[in-house]
């Protein structure tokens, strides 16, 4: 994604266009041989002279926190390593590891050694549940690897998402204000040659990382958090009664809970499963869909993409634009997600979790519709002393919305070689749009927020087969028969857990605060389970 500055008139509004790339997995197989051979003559990529023309300024962590040519040539390399057929083989580092018997027992526990209630590893959405926790009476402490402060652009989000983390009390309606940059209405659904869909106060806010993680800093000191800035993890081991966390410094920090907020290259998930804008800025995105595989192009052949597509789409000339910033990320998203927790007392949150859209990558907006179910149960955990893998597992249950969505995925990844129309993802998205733009609000602007829900998914499917039962052979072709029955069988979860929160659940709520604490816990879950999983959760 690229933010740039027009300099020409204004824009009116703010546009979201799904046109996909005619042909992102292109060769370039000469083009990088000659590279090879002549690399000290080779002129440099446009991508190269764009980015490098463009000050950098304080890069950040967190996905989109780096926008520099070099960390963009280092992505490169890590994308490359994913893509790779030898990445399985390569054993991942052990960052976590298990010590029978207490920490106590090892007489490591003195006053050197700072002890918390949950420590939360990586702040850029951690600090929202730290935030949280701490509220809620707990001791908790914040380690960051980089000063914790957001980046210089915007997270688009809509009011109703920001109001969540209002209801969870940790911000205010006046910090709502005071972080929002932008806002604009309505936002256009464009579809090359078929037409466009326009829509009101979906995602039509602009919030400042920077702004609004500077008010949950400020607000997490003042409720007695502690942050750990420049401070990169070495290692955790778990014993039986903590969690013990040794920094690159040499301090060593434990808690009874970690949170493993790191996002989509958290080490411990690695183990555990082999630009500020003025009123004439206008930020655009592109994103291709792809498994990793070995011919994947690089995300600076990606970005050369953009060079050619976005003048088109912006109707305007490169040579008529300030570039700013040009912002760029990986997000590997799990078919089997959230994933569950892998040791006892580490549990993880946000991207790091894979609770995040495997279609928009929504980290923010999953962190907003989740924050109140995760932290409540967070803190009954911890009362409970409930710490081990299963019972953290449940935090982070099986989902079958989440699940479903994947099949919207794949059938917009590009493929190497595609026995489908070069126009099929357009024409799906675009019927699909229209389909549910005729069926009303209740179906279109749950799925625009990364929100499935089986009736209006029913109907949304059943219009499509009317309307345009010519489709189907290519969805076939495009995703295989094999997902599509994998796909059916999260289908049918969805409509079961639809049913179970509907009609089950509300009879066994009443009981559950009757039940013994452990089996009170357990089925706090299980109906929260239901109920966010058949994406209930949902209010227009």
């Amino acid at each position: 994604m690229v933010v740039i500055q027009l300099l020409q008139q204004r824009p009116r509004f703010n546009e979201t266009s799904l046109i996909p790339s005619k042909s992102p997995l292109r060769s370039r197989k000469c083009r990088s041989r000659i590279n090879l051979l002549i690399a000290a003559q080779s002129l440099p990529s446009r991508t190269q002279r764009i980015m490098e023309s463009i000050a950098v300024r304080g890069e950040v962590g967190g996905a989109g926190g780096a926008y520099s040519y070099s960390a963009l040539k280092r992505l490169d390399q890590l994308w490359s390593s994913l893509c790779s057929a030898q990445t399985v083989l390569k054993k991942p580092q052990e960052v976590v590891s298990k010590i029978p018997g207490s920490f106590t027992e090892f007489g490591l526990r003195d006053e050197s050694v700072v002890t918390f209630d949950v420590l939360v590893c990586g702040g850029t959405l951690g600090i929202f549940l730290a935030t949280a926790l701490t509220i809620k009476g707990l001791r908790v402490g914040v380690v960051e690897r980089n000063i914790l402060k957001g980046r210089e652009q915007e997270w688009n989000i809509s009011r109703k998402e920001l109001l969540e983390l209002v209801e969870a009390g940790i911000l205010l309606e006046d910090d709502i204000e005071h972080a929002t940059d932008v806002k604009f209405n309505p936002n256009r659904c464009g579809f090359e040659g078929k037409g466009e869909i326009w829509v009101e106060d979906i995602l039509n806010l602009g919030v400042s990382p920077s702004k609004i993680i500077e008010i949950m800093k400020k607000r997490f000191n003042s409720l007695g958090g502690v942050i750990f800035e420049s401070c990169s993890l070495s290692s955790i081991c778990i014993y039986d009664d903590a969690a013990v966390l040794h920094l690159a410094d040499g301090n060593i920090l434990a808690s009874r809970l970690v949170i493993d907020a790191m996002g989509n290259f958290s080490p411990v998930v690695k183990q555990a499963f082999p630009a500020g804008s003025g009123p004439l800025d206008r930020t655009t995105y592109m994103f291709t869909y792809v498994d990793p595989q070995s011919r994947c192009p690089r995300l600076e052949d990606l970005l050369e993409d953009y060079w050619d597509l976005m003048p088109n789409y912006q109707e305007v000339s490169l040579d008529n634009l300030e570039i700013l910033r040009v912002v760029y990320g990986i997000f590997p998203t799990y078919r089997d997600s959230p994933l569950p927790a892998a040791f006892d007392r580490v549990l993880q949150f946000g991207d790091a979790s894979g609770i995040q859209s495997p279609v928009s990558f929504g980290g923010f907006g999953s962190l907003t519709r989740h924050l109140g179910r995760l932290s409540n149960g967070i803190y009954e955990a911890i009362n409970g002393d409930f710490l081990d893998s299963y019972h953290l597992s449940l935090l982070n249950p099986y989902m079958p919305n989440l699940s479903a969505s994947w099949l919207f995925q794949r059938a917009m990844s590009a493929k190497q070689q595609s026995n489908v129309s070069p126009d099929f993802i357009n024409e799906l998205l675009w019927v699909n749009f229209q389909s549910m733009q005729r069926l009303g609000d209740p179906v279109l602007r749950p799925f625009l927020q990364d929100v499935i829900q089986f009736g209006p998914l029913v109907k949304t499917l059943g219009l499509v087969m009317i309307t345009k039962p010519q489709i189907i052979p290519s969805i076939f072709k495009q995703v295989g028969f094999p997902v599509l029955v994998n796909w059916f069988g999260h289908f049918a979860m969805l409509g079961y857990y639809t049913f179970l929160s509907t009609f089950i659940g509300p009879t066994i709520r009443p009981l559950v605060n009757s039940l013994p604490k452990k089996m009170k816990y357990q089925w706090k879950r299980n109906l929260e389970a239901w109920y966010y999983g058949a994406g209930l959760d949902y209010r227009q």
